[in-house]
């Protein structure tokens, strides 16, 4: 499935459907396009770990978005679970601390090595802005939050970070290059920001250091995803 042209190595699209025939439409369609394809919680909860296996033996490189969060010998351990299904990204909620980042970190390193799948420490929600943050309990703005949980995600063994658009060139000059940074929250010129309140165009965030941009609504629900994402990477070359 690989992209002999590697166009569309930045782009994740997010496979946010509800059933497995769904999510192999998308595929069909997309095929080697996309760098990765994201499962999150509406599609692993219905078809369950399954469809990772297919998509992985399908040839896509799955990330996979559950963003978990519990204690530290839980996370970890559902995180070598996870590696086992053959991900290539996983996301763990930063908010969970340094000790279950670090767990989760030394116990994938421990039963995989290298070859271990990218961990990545989601900070705040692009859905969230400073007001509905204050009423979480933290004070302060969101862009201060962010920063924090990414000094302690770094320090703790993330391999990278899940951040809105309008954080990616702050943490970019405060992490340097080795942290990779994945960007929900794009949206195309024109397209409606839907939920998410800290948004920014895909080639805005490409520019600032972003290594990846998820895609969602524009493709998945495009009447034909393929030429919906092929505008996609236009617009970042």
């Amino acid at each position: 499935m690989k992209d002999p042209n590697n166009r569309g190595a930045h782009t994740i699209v997010a496979l946010d459907v509800a059933s497995l025939q769904e999510a192999m439409a998308l595929l069909d369609a997309l095929g080697e396009l996309p760098g990765m394809y994201k499962v999150g919680l509406e599609l692993f909860l219905t078809e369950g770990p399954d469809i990772v296996r297919t998509l992985v033996d399908r040839g896509g490189r799955v990330f996979l978005d559950l963003k978990l969060h519990d204690i530290p010998n839980t996370v970890s351990r559902a995180a070598v679970a996870a590696a086992k299904l053959g991900v290539s990204m996983l996301t763990i909620h930063g908010a969970g601390g340094g000790a279950m980042i670090g767990a989760t970190c030394r116990a994938l390193e421990d039963a995989f090595g290298p070859a271990r799948p990218i961990v990545a420490a989601v900070t705040v929600l692009t859905s969230m802005d400073d007001r509905a943050l204050v009423a979480t309990g933290v004070s302060g703005a969101v862009h201060d939050q962010v920063l924090r949980l990414a000094d302690m995600a770094r320090d703790a063994g993330a391999d990278g970070l899940v951040c809105s658009p309008l954080e990616v060139r702050a943490l970019r000059s405060r992490l340097g290059p080795a942290v990779k940074l994945t960007v929900p929250g794009v949206r195309m010129p024109g397209q409606g920001a839907d939920d998410q309140k800290r948004i920014a165009t895909p080639a805005d965030a490409l520019l600032d250091g972003a290594d990846w941009i998820v895609i969602g609504r524009y493709v998945n629900r495009a009447p034909d995803p393929r030429r919906a994402l092929l505008e996609v990477i236009d617009s970042l070359e």
